[in-house]
């Protein structure tokens, strides 16, 4: 993509003095519930009223979006408050209806941005189109995947683009329904600054009470704004119950999350400071996760080593290893003296685990 400047037009024209902010129901039930939790909220700094009406489950049986007739309901909202509205699309046949009925903000999901057969569909059923199209991130921590869809719709003469960072799925367990891989996010930013982007902490934490965490880490990496999901009464909601929250609570986060501004020098210091800090602290947690898994493995091998009567250490293969460390720490700047006093560490400690194992 070129002259990526003019992907920030549709961000800029909004003239917002705050982060963009999408809210609403994760599934539209009824037309009552919509109207209900659009009415609690036209007053507040929410910019888009967000709501699913089709639905993609996971698997069959679930509760899978009203379908067309939630359009309509949109246009309500649209009528009786003047929100501009937004709702998921996933294929050609969608995007026409929404078109039909005045959406003014579409985003493609994470389950069909990793098929470039279905994100083509849509670019090409959306060609030209002057409607704000966001992308969220594929369901897999797949940087060049994410850039494909943004590329495919830029293609096909869409310019009103955006990027959701919504979470990667993982088969091990963490404290996220998805877990956020910041660095990915972070990557896309360095690349194309020029991209809005849009986090939605209702999707990667999957919980109500992590949201407010999570959206103001997303701020500290100057994140455009936030997609929340919205009901008035979350518990019954018809799908992702746990992580929704209330309009009045929602009101609350906005209200309670810092938003830097940058009025002078001192101000753009701290900005970009605060912003390396926070950068820091999400790299800082990876060590800290890379090398917990780590010791793992080194408690695999401490349990091989003891089933066939091995010594613990093995020179040669430690000598491999720092040699290689020391030739890939000169290519990422880091000096040799650094490298030797960070990984004797490593190896100290694995060397520790193996010991508690072996003789455990």
């Amino acid at each position: 993509m070129k002259n990526t400047k003019e992907l920030r037009t549709w961000l800029d024209d909004l003239k917002l003095d705050h982060p963009l902010v999408v809210a609403g129901p994760c599934s539209a039930e009824t037309e009552d519930q919509v109207l209900k939790i659009a009415h609690e909220l036209k007053d507040s700094d929410v910019n888009y009223f967000r709501a699913g009406i089709w639905k993609p489950r996971t698997r069959p049986g679930n509760f899978e979006g009203v379908g067309a007739l939630g359009l309509k309901w949109l246009q309500k909202v649209k009528a009786e408050t003047g929100m501009k509205t937004a709702t998921e699309v996933a294929n050609a046949a969608h995007v026409k209806l929404a078109l039909e009925h005045d959406i003014d903000l579409l985003w493609i999901g994470a389950r069909s941005t990793v098929s470039p057969f279905i994100v083509q569909e849509i670019a090409d059923a959306l060609e030209g189109t002057d409607k704000i199209v966001l992308v969220k991130n594929p369901v897999n921590p797949d940087l060049a995947l994410w850039l494909g869809g943004i590329e495919r719709l830029y293609s096909a003469n869409i310019k009103n683009l955006g990027v959701i960072h919504r979470g990667f799925s993982t088969y091990e367990k963490t404290r996220y329904r998805n877990n956020p891989e910041w660095q990915i996010a972070i990557e896309l930013q360095n690349r194309f600054p020029d991209l809005p982007l849009i986090c939605d902490p209702s999707h990667i934490t999957g919980k109500r009470d992590m949201i407010f965490e999570v959206s103001q880490t997303a701020l500290d990496l100057n994140f455009d704004g936030l997609m929340i999901e919205t009901h008035y009464d979350p518990d019954n909601a018809w799908s992702d119950a746990a992580q929704q929250v209330t309009p009045s609570t929602l009101i609350e986060i906005m209200d309670d999350l810092k938003i830097r501004k940058e009025t002078d020098t001192e101000a753009d210091y701290r900005n970009a400071l605060n912003t390396s800090r926070t950068q820091i602290d999400v790299i800082d947690h990876q060590l800290i996760e890379m090398l917990g898994k780590r010791m793992k493995v080194a408690d695999q091998i401490g349990r091989l080593k003891k089933d066939k009567n091995v010594a613990v250490l093995q020179s040669r293969r430690w000598n491999e290893i720092l040699g290689k460390m020391i030739l890939e720490g000169e290519e990422n700047s880091l000096s040799e003296e650094f490298i030797l006093r960070v990984f004797k560490a490593i190896h100290q400690e694995s060397i520790n685990h193996q010991e508690k194992v072996i003789n455990g």
